[in-house]
């Protein structure tokens, strides 16, 4: 199957490692990143939208159609935010994108990234992972095909990233160490694009994708 994939949060470290991932796969077909500004990466496959509001697609919402996936890795830090402030910028936000593409491609296939620690019951004590939960939760409801949602602890940069960062750019040299160590809380950006990829492509069992699901797709995915 081959995959015509929009992809949010190029500018930052996920997103940056996703794109380069992508671009390298036979499977994927053509990529639409969408950002407020250039990612600086240019490509045959590569189409890009500067867009400003991300709570209103509706000025390039013909722009948005014909594609079969997103993978959406646009995200910010809760440290210094309140609740409110970070539900805004982060279930708002991303409810904003997915409502509009599941109903301009309902037989997308979206990719959310999450992060290891999520409360899928809403009601704990840790209010980034409540409000992931909720994001989780609800994401799950629209009509796509099928909604996967990425867990990722630690990610280990794609060789060659400009937006890295810096603490995962210094722990990289112990990733072989943290992977025999801590092989439920660590995984690498290319395991995290390849899963991405392979679970739009062929599907999978689980919608759930913790750090050793990623690994495992991304390991089987690349063979």
């Amino acid at each position: 199957m081959k995959l015509n994939v929009i992809i949010f949060g190029v500018t930052g470290m996920v997103g940056e490692g996703v794109l380069m991932t992508a671009l390298s796969h036979p499977d994927v077909e053509s990529i639409l990143v969408i950002g407020r500004k250039f990612c600086g990466i240019q490509h045959a496959r590569v189409k890009e939208i500067l867009h400003k509001d991300f709570f209103d697609y509706a000025p390039v919402e013909e722009s948005l159609q014909g594609y079969n996936a997103c993978f959406f890795c646009l995200g910010v830090t809760s440290l210094g935010k309140n609740e409110q402030e970070y539900t805004r910028l982060t279930y708002d936000l991303t409810m904003a994108a997915a409502q509009t593409l599941c109903r301009l491609n309902p037989e997308m296939t979206f990719c959310y990234v999450s992060g290891t620690g999520t409360d899928s019951t809403e009601s704990g004590r840790v209010m980034w992972a409540r409000v992931k939960g909720k994001t989780e939760n609800d994401l799950g409801k629209l009509p796509f095909k099928a909604v996967y949602l990425f867990r990722p602890g630690y990610i280990k940069p794609v060789d060659g990233q400009q937006h890295a960062h810096w603490f995962s750019t210094a722990l990289a040299g112990t990733y072989p160490f943290m992977e025999k160590l801590l092989p439920n809380g660590v995984c690498t950006l290319r395991e995290l694009g390849l899963a991405m990829i392979a679970v739009s492509s062929r599907g999978s069992g689980k919608r759930v994708l913790e750090n050793r699901d990623i690994a495992r797709l991304g390991s089987d995915s690349a063979e």
